[in-house]
């Protein structure tokens, strides 16, 4: 049976970019920013960025491409069979990230009917905190909404590559980059936004040092999604005609876009106000609401604002419950609708510690972090890095003759590409690893 492909070029770059938007580019972004040197931390961001990380996602659109199957086959097939175990290790980082992803992306749809109804709507950050606190400590709310988000995940996800994927990628990614601008306008025009500006982009060359680098290199990677086989599962799905030079260019472009447009959206309104800058998650809940009670149409801007960040997150929840979904697809001809549900329920109930953890779990800890934050640790510190690496090096010296092929690459750009997946990703990426153990 021919594996299904995108329907358009347009149609895979904005699922791709779907794919590397999420959370993490609306709140994450901005405060290690601001932690790192602003302008500084922006600038060496981008070189990576546009550097190992586009040569990383080149790498998993052509072996994509290459094999027609998800990272598991891929492996194997242009490979050897040794090689699933990389497969696998990138389905079970996918998974794994699924779980507590779709927690937070139930805080997201819970704080969305918050602003709707208007109790969001405060002045007070104690208050906020206090709010947030019940509702993450609540287990039936947090259960629930963490249910409702791998739910929406799935209808997506179930409705096919065409139908699922890549219609909602048209419709959610042009909105979402419309709500940005319009919440980055208001921003601008509020009394002392430009402090914020000056801070996201004026450059403090003396807070250069090595763990900035290594921060910036690891969000470049993260931000990117290269390492766990979601680029690679979604280049499976493109056809021979489509330029994968050209369009992973495209995809990293978007994504280093929305992650500035995210800081110029937070940063002038939050030095408007005077709050601070480097409270991460708290930006998004319980920050932000501050800023939106002082706008006229304030609870509109939350609404939109909530609504935005639940886009940002079911786009990227998506691409991976698609890669962990590919596995029984391909490996073992499982329908879709079969597969993803399957894959879903398993994952719900995986993430269910992690749903506890601010609750009834909270006390449980191991290695000093609950069940949450060992889910992030695994997936985030661990696997992926290790995923970025094996990738690397399987694409710059196992798998190089149908990565070049694929990309159609010049000789002076081969040689750049090969040098960069054979030696100074698995080098740099470890220093990443090593700085994160």
């Amino acid at each position: 049976m021919p594996r299904t492909q995108w329907g358009s070029r347009l149609g895979f770059i904005l699922a791709s970019a779907g794919a590397t938007v999420g959370l993490g580019s609306i709140w994450k972004f901005p405060y290690v920013t601001a932690m790192n040197g602003g302008g500084a931390f922006l600038l060496v961001y981008l070189a990576f960025t546009f550097t190992l990380g586009l040569a990383l996602l080149q790498a998993e659109l052509a072996l994509g491409r290459a094999a027609g199957c998800g990272a598991v086959g891929a492996f194997s097939k242009l490979g050897s069979p040794r090689w699933k175990l990389l497969g696998y290790g990138g389905v079970l980082c996918c998974f794994l990230v699924f779980s507590f992803y779709s927690v937070v992306g139930g805080w997201t749809l819970g704080y969305l009917l918050r602003a709707l109804d208007g109790r969001v709507m405060s002045d007070d950050v104690n208050a906020l905190g206090a709010l947030f606190g019940q509702y993450v400590g609540d287990p039936a709310e947090a259960l629930l909404t963490h249910a409702l988000f791998a739910g929406l995940t799935l209808l997506v996800v179930a409705g096919g590559v065409q139908k699922g994927i890549e219609r909602v990628g048209k419709l959610l990614m042009p909105l979402l980059f419309l709500l940005m601008l319009a919440l980055i306008v208001r921003a601008l025009t509020l009394p002392g936004a430009m402090a914020g500006v000056e801070a996201l982009f004026r450059p403090d060359f003396a807070r250069l040092a090595p763990g900035m680098l290594v921060e910036a290199l690891g969000l470049a990677c993260f931000s990117l999604s290269v390492g766990a086989g979601c680029m690679l599962a979604y280049g499976s799905y493109l056809g021979p005609g489509t330029r994968l030079g050209n369009s992973a260019l495209w995809v990293t472009g978007l994504t280093a876009l929305t992650s500035v447009l995210a800081g110029l959206m937070i940063f002038p309104a939050i030095y408007a106000f005077g709050l601070n800058p480097q409270a991460g998650p708290g930006l998004t809940y319980m920050v932000m609401p501050v800023v939106f009670n002082h706008l006229p149409y304030g609870q509109l801007f939350a609404t939109a604002f909530f609504a935005l960040l639940l886009m940002a997150a079911l786009t990227s929840a998506v691409s991976l419950l698609e890669v962990v979904a590919i596995l029984p697809i391909d490996e073992f001809g499982i329908s879709r609708r079969k597969a993803a549900l399957a894959v879903t329920a398993l994952a719900f109930l995986a993430g269910v510690p992690a749903a506890l953890s601010f609750g009834p779990l909270a006390d449980y800890k191991l290695f000093g972090r609950n069940a949450f934050e060992l889910m992030d640790y695994a997936a985030s510190n661990v696997l992926l890095p290790l995923g970025c690496i094996g990738t690397a090096l399987f694409a710059g010296r196992v798998a190089w003759p149908a990565v070049r092929d694929e990309l159609r690459l010049s000789a002076p750009a081969a040689m750049l590409m090969r040098v960069a997946c054979r030696w100074l990703a698995p080098l740099m990426i470890g220093l990443v690893l090593a700085y994160n153990l």
